[in-house]
């Protein structure tokens, strides 16, 4: 029980140490803070850690202060500085990042070093912000998981596949992180592990130079203790890449300025009791009554159309019939050294047929159609983002069943760190936004986020 207690010790301290993003950024701008001065609290952090939680792929601590002493030089010689300047930032290791490795997650791709940054990486640097390493991913992003535990407790799985990403920002390793989402990789581990993560509207992050499993939904999302943290690191990776057809060349939303600014009214929440609600942890279900009942009348049942039952098997269609061809090379070379949940999914995708990947294709149309009428009579969805806390075992990653439904409708979702487990394991509260309104949506989970922290009117 002591050594329980000295955990949910640490992991508060670090979770106060990662809050504040805006504040570091502001204290960074102004000299006040000195970006090697910083690093240096997060390399102890992660030489202190590293070892119980296996939250990284690749690091150098001297290729990170390296990029410190290099901003700091540019603030002292007074030259323009960029939205990030000094922050570092985790980088889940599927993201291309040039002369630094980038395996994603498998034995095939063990010392791949890829020539040329990523869209993200490209931004990231332009805007100042320090690369601090690649954090663990599941095997090609998929379900077979990575090293990595659940800072709150070792023994927990940290969820899947942004599971590097989600665990660095909950123990104060990093304060801000980038993760994938083709089922519900942003979202679950976000709640496993206590953090805010964004998952913005399908396309608004341009995915060059990140492993494609299912082009029809990955998406690029964030990791930070709050969503005024996601939103200002979201908003600098917004934009148009001719390389990626799921773009749009339209100017980005101001997000940090959204989830900063105040609602012209109390939000209203749709709540929402999706397909799984009936095999869910039993304490979750409990927790959501009882935030229901404590919204009062800024809540209400939202009830979800028979239409959205098949939506999984759907979503997992797509899913596995992009994955199957994207992920040839893997399955040809070396198929042997996949685990057997990604060798399954791929298999099943081999054997899909024409029209029903075509059919499932439509989907999103349909559901969208319905979700676009729902969205008007509130402000934001709200439903778990898992269906309870952090399994127990390593050799899973949870259940996307939350998850998956957004994802192939292409909606903004965000987790919030509201609820806890008897057992003290975060468990998140969901909100969903519509479509390109991803603003609205930040600005919505931010006073959620303050409500529940006592701080909203």
């Amino acid at each position: 029980m002591g050594a329980d207690t000295k955990q949910s010790d640490d992991i508060a301290q670090a979770r106060v140490a990662a809050s504040g993003v805006a504040l570091l950024r502001d204290r960074l701008a102004s000299g006040a803070l000195d970006a090697i001065t910083l690093v240096e609290a997060y390399i102890s952090r992660i030489e202190t850690r590293e070892p119980e939680v296996g939250a990284w792929a690749w690091f150098d601590p001297e290729f990170v202060r390296a990029q410190a002493r290099t901003l700091d030089a540019h603030r002292r010689a007074g030259r323009p500085l960029g939205r990030l300047h000094g922050l570092p930032v985790g980088l889940k290791d599927v993201i291309d990042t040039a002369r630094i490795p980038t395996t994603n997650g498998c034995t095939r791709d063990a010392g791949r070093v890829p020539l040329r940054d990523a869209f993200v990486v490209e931004r990231l640097k332009k805007e100042g912000a320090i690369i601090m390493g690649k954090t663990v991913t599941t095997e090609l992003a998929f379900m077979h998981p990575g090293k990595t535990a659940n800072p709150h407790n070792l023994a927990h799985t940290p969820g899947g596949s942004s599971q590097g990403s989600a665990a660095a920002v909950a123990d104060g390793m990093v304060p801000l992180a980038i993760g994938t989402q083709t089922g519900g990789s942003i979202i679950r581990p976000a709640s496993y592990c206590g953090v805010t993560g964004y998952k913005p509207t399908f396309g608004a992050i341009p995915r060059r130079g990140i492993l494609t499993q299912s082009p029809s939904l990955d998406t690029v999302g964030v990791f930070a203790s709050d969503p005024a943290g996601a939103a200002m690191l979201a908003e600098v990776l917004f934009g148009y890449d001719a390389e990626d057809t799921a773009t749009h060349p339209e100017p980005a939303p101001a997000l940090f300025a959204a989830a900063t600014s105040k609602p012209p009214l109390k939000p209203l929440f749709g709540f929402v009791r999706p397909p799984g609600w009936e095999d869910a942890d039993p304490q979750l279900r409990d927790a959501f009554d009882e935030l229901i009942k404590a919204l009062g009348d800024r809540a209400f049942e939202l009830p979800l159309p028979a239409i959205f039952d098949t939506a999984a098997e759907h979503r997992k269609l797509i899913n596995f019939a992009e994955m199957s061809y994207h992920y040839y090379p893997y399955w040809r070379d070396a198929a042997d050294q996949l685990g057997k949940v990604t060798r399954d999914a791929i298999q099943q995708g081999n054997a899909t047929l024409a029209r029903d990947y075509l059919s499932a294709c439509d989907m999103p149309k349909l559901l969208n159609a319905v979700l676009d009428e729902m969205m008007t009579r509130c402000d934001a969805i709200l439903c778990p983002a898992a269906t309870g806390p952090a399994p127990k075992g390593l050799d899973t990653t949870g259940d996307p069943i939350f998850n998956g439904l957004w994802t192939l409708c292409g909606t903004p979702c965000v987790s919030l760190p509201l609820l806890t487990s008897n057992e003290g394991l975060p468990m998140g509260v969901q909100l969903i936004g519509g479509r390109y309104n991803d603003a609205r949506l930040i600005r919505t989970a931010q006073w959620l986020f303050d409500w529940a922290d006592g701080a909203s009117e």
